[in-house]
Parts: C-alpha cells; structure tokens; sequence
C-alpha cells in the first residue's frame, strides 16, 4: 500500500520554503486585489504561519497578543493595516508596490 500525504500536509510542507510562502502569497494577494474580498489572503496568511511554527510563534516574532492575531486573520476580520505589515514582517516578507495598468 502507497503511503499518501493529506492535501494539508504537503501545502505545510511546501510552505516552510520561503520561495514558495512567497509564491503562495503573491497568487493570495493577488486573488484579493482583483476581487476586493480578503479571505483568501488571510486563508494564506494562516497556511503560511502555521507552516513556519503556528500562531503562537507568529504572534511573537509580530509583537501581537496571540487571541488579537487569531481574531486579524479570522474571515470574520478586516485587517488594519499595521497588523496586516507586522504580520506580514513577522513571516519574513515585506510589501512592495508595484505600477498598475490604469
């Protein structure tokens, strides 16, 4: 019988490289640039930091009390935008602007 890994699993797996929380975030930031809707990004912030240690790391490396942060990247929230930088910081990224077509 051929050992298989949940869907969850290998997302984590793949997260914990950089390159590729990078790549995750980017189609996330993306995806709610062209919807206005921002779940999934915090969908992918949560991956992403569960994958680098979870919330309870998270929250100390951004400086955040730990329930604040689980209510920021709850569906349920909209960010303001010093939690969304220090969370953003606190995985290793930074946000950068970028020329858009008008």
């Amino acid at each position: 019988m051929q050992h298989t890994v949940s869907y969850d699993e290998g997302l984590l797996k793949a997260l914990k490289d950089p390159e590729e929380a990078r790549a995750y975030l980017e189609v996330a930031l993306d995806e709610c640039e062209a919807s206005g809707e921002i779940d999934g990004l915090l969908l992918a912030l949560r991956d992403v930091a569960q994958a680098q240690g979870g919330v309870g790391a998270l929250a100390e490396r951004s400086g955040l009390n730990r329930e604040h942060l689980y209510r920021v990247l709850s569906s349920r929230s909209k960010p303001k935008i010093d939690n969304l930088m220090a969370i953003v910081s606190a995985l290793g990224f930074r946000l950068r602007l970028d020329f858009a077509e008008l």
